[in-house]
């Protein structure tokens, strides 16, 4: 018997000179599982040296840009792979601000967990007022495992802790006012119509002085994110013995 074929997980389309790659998994509220990471960084890879490609584009379809990792795909998995599984996310993330391209993040309904980390990671954060961003994390038992440095390169470490603690969700319009988010769709326009606009500036500029300019400030806004990922990562993993984190991990089925 034949099995129905599953659906991709990232959909990607051009706009002229700006590709638009939109994360497409809405019956699991967009997560990163394994099959959409290896895509994201293999169309990311494409985009980025495709002569024709500007800017691009990163969003997700409805009902929200994207839930963090997908803990029923988790479910499978010890503790070690689940480890390898968020080092592979961290190393996708990272790879952004490598990237010759900008990467416009459109974030609409709602960035939670590695979903916020991975908006932050792209170069410009589009959002609109009313989008729910939180990193639940530490609520649930352990330390957002990698991507926290591009937080800090946003908004500071002080401000990056309390909002790693994540005791208190926020809407788009006060992450505009910290700076987790760069400009907030206007009033009846989409995200997408917004990120889009974005992009459209940033592409109307000289394609070899925006590269330069990304690659200046690429060790500036990663810092030592490679080292601090494998830091949280460890520190994950421990968290994940602790009661709390085996509570949640526990009602996803998780081996610990």
């Amino acid at each position: 018997m034949l099995q129905a074929q599953q659906p991709a997980p990232l959909r990607t389309e051009q706009a002229g000179d700006i590709a638009i790659l939109t994360i497409d998994r809405p019956e699991r509220r967009n997560a990163l599982g394994q099959k959409l990471i290896e895509q994201l960084r293999h169309e990311l890879d494409r985009v980025d040296g495709d002569p024709e490609t500007r800017v691009i584009v990163l969003t997700g379809s409805a009902p929200g840009f994207c839930a963090g990792s997908d803990l029923k795909e988790l479910a499978g998995m010890d503790l070690a792979s689940m480890g390898g599984h968020e080092a592979q996310t961290a190393t996708l993330a990272r790879s952004i601000a490598l990237m010759s391209k900008p990467v416009v993040a459109g974030v609409e309904g709602f960035a939670l967990g590695g979903g916020f980390v991975l908006a932050v990671s792209c170069d410009v954060v589009v959002s609109n007022a009313s989008a729910r961003w939180h990193l639940p994390e530490v609520m649930i038992g352990w330390i957002p495992p990698w991507g926290i440095q591009a937080l800090v390169a946003r908004v500071g470490p002080v401000a990056a802790r309390r909002l790693v603690w994540g005791a208190d969700p926020f809407d788009g319009a006060e992450a505009h006012r910290l700076g987790v988010v760069d400009y907030l769709a206007q009033p009846g326009e989409s995200v997408r119509e917004a990120a889009i606009r974005v992009a459209t500036r940033l592409a109307a500029l000289p394609v070899q002085a925006v590269a330069s300019t990304k690659q200046f400030f690429a060790p500036i806004v990663s810092g030592q994110g490679e080292s601090l990922d494998a830091w949280a990562n460890r520190l994950f993993l421990a968290d994940c013995g602790h009661p709390a984190a085996k509570a949640t991990l526990n009602r996803f089925g998780v081996r610990v």
